[in-house]
Formats: C-alpha cells, structure tokens, sequence
C-alpha cells in the first residue's frame, strides 16, 4: 500500500534523486554511489533513487511499517526476530548399563 509518504519520496526523486536517497538509506555507500550516477547522467541517478525506494516498500509489506533496518545494498532485515515457543524435549532414553 503506498502512502503520502511514498508518494513525497517519488516527487524528491524526480527533483534530486541524491536526496530521495539519502532518506530511503542515510548516510551509506548507496548515497555516494547515487551521488555519483547523479553526476554522471540524471538517468541512472533516477534508476537508483527509484530502485531503493521500491526496496524499501517491498520491506515495508514484508516486514511491516518501521519493523526493519537498512543494512545497505538494497537489503533490509527485521528488527525483531520472531520468538518461538520452545519445543518440548524428548525424554532421553540411554540403553547403556550406567544410565539414570
């Protein structure tokens, strides 16, 4: 689901695609490496910028809103590990002679 939030990101990137990335990442190799691409033609600039923003929205429906962290390269991981209950231990049969 796309909220105003994501809408307002898309507009910084179609104005200033480092800007966009810079809000989508902070400060990490990805906003140098959009920094970059910016300088080198608008285009890829855009394409990154555009690319990260779809990364985080594939996170946000993944993982929830604000339940994950970016640990760069386009990656997310959540913030908080499902606990599961634990398993019941099998009782421990030892066939042996000095067995309790």
């Amino acid at each position: 689901m796309v909220r105003a939030s994501d809408v307002l990101l898309i507009l910084v990137a179609i104005l200033f695609p480092p800007a966009a990335a810079g809000f989508v990442t902070g400060c990490s190799c990805d906003l140098l490496i959009n920094i970059c691409l910016t300088i080198l033609g608008y285009i890829p600039g855009h394409i990154h910028a555009f690319w990260l923003i779809y990364k985080k929205l594939q996170a946000e429906e993944r993982y929830g809103q604000g339940g994950f962290q970016y640990v760069g390269n386009g990656h997310y991981e959540p913030l908080y590990q499902h606990i599961h209950a634990p398993q019941p231990q099998q009782p421990y049969y030892n066939y042996g002679s000095t067995g309790r």
